[in-house]
């Protein structure tokens, strides 16, 4: 096998294993294939449109501008990850939709974006940034932030596009959680804090804003501090518990699942150790 990586944590894995420790093992360290979601393939192309739409000069980043881009992103999305064609077999994707009605969603999405924002007015530092620091005794963290906007203060802002809608009042816990995991990264490998943290829905048209504190990020090392114990515990003991919730149902590996019936195959001889850096028991 290859050389194993450094052991590497990101959000949205560390949120998989809060979720359910055997979702992580599937996804992390089995790679087992999940098929295209309609939902994160949209999402993928609006992220990508927006990344795309700042390389414009000022005044040209206009919604017509975006909707240009739409159709050439997606061609580069079905270069780089041809299993996305699977969601129009047949010339019909999800909801009985065809390419153009698809796509004409995601720019309903756009259209959004530009009622909360005016990207004329924006010169963002860095996109699609990748951040990643080593906590100590700990695992690396790694993460893709979306945007990252820099005052002529010094003041930072970390910017997250979400192509779904806000979380009800009560549940906004995993996004938060993301949000405060860049900032971490970011204050461990810059010592800068930064001021803003603020997520964008144009699934409803809400942003969503928070100021981190040091305490707060803080805590946030506290947590993904036992998030990873208890990956590295799973890793040496060979058992992934399962954890059955409402999200079961969007899950792609239920018929390998206990809960439902299922038996997970055999881990992969060295794969936890490829995937986590972690020698298995």
């Amino acid at each position: 096998m290859a050389p194993s990586r450094p052991p590497a944590l990101s959000p949205s894995r560390a949120n998989d294993y809060m979720q359910c420790p055997l979702l992580f093992r599937f996804r992390t360290v089995d790679r087992l294939p999940e098929p295209p979601s309609a939902a994160a393939a949209r999402g993928t192309l609006v992220h990508s449109v927006l990344e795309r739409l700042f390389d414009a000069p000022l005044g040209e980043r206009t919604l017509a501008a975006a909707h240009a881009l739409v159709p050439g992103e997606w061609d580069r999305l079905l270069e780089a990850d041809p299993k996305y064609a699977q969601l129009f077999t047949g010339g019909v994707g999800p909801d009985g939709q065809d390419r153009d009605g698809w796509l004409a969603q995601a720019g309903a999405l756009l259209g959004t974006y530009f009622t909360l924002e005016d990207p004329n007015r924006l010169e963002p530092r860095d996109r699609e940034l990748l951040v990643e620091t080593r906590l100590e005794d700990g695992p690396l963290l790694r993460g893709i932030v979306d945007r990252l906007d820099v005052a002529p203060d010094g003041a930072v802002r970390v910017v997250d596009y979400k192509t779904g809608k806000a979380p009800r009042p009560g549940y906004e816990g995993s996004a938060l959680f993301q949000m405060r995991f860049y900032a971490l990264v970011l204050w461990r490998e810059r010592g800068v804090l930064p001021k803003m943290l603020q997520l964008v829905y144009l699934g409803d048209g809400q942003v969503l804003r928070g100021e981190p504190t040091e305490e707060h990020l803080r805590q946030t090392e506290q947590k993904v501090r036992t998030v990873w114990s208890a990956i590295e515990k799973s890793a040496r003991t060979g058992t992934w518990p399962t954890r059955r919730s409402k999200l079961c149902g969007w899950c792609a590996h239920q018929a390998m699942c206990p809960e439902f019936g299922g038996t997970p195959p055999e881990i992969p001889e060295g794969a936890v150790r490829l995937r986590l850096g972690i020698d298995a028991g």
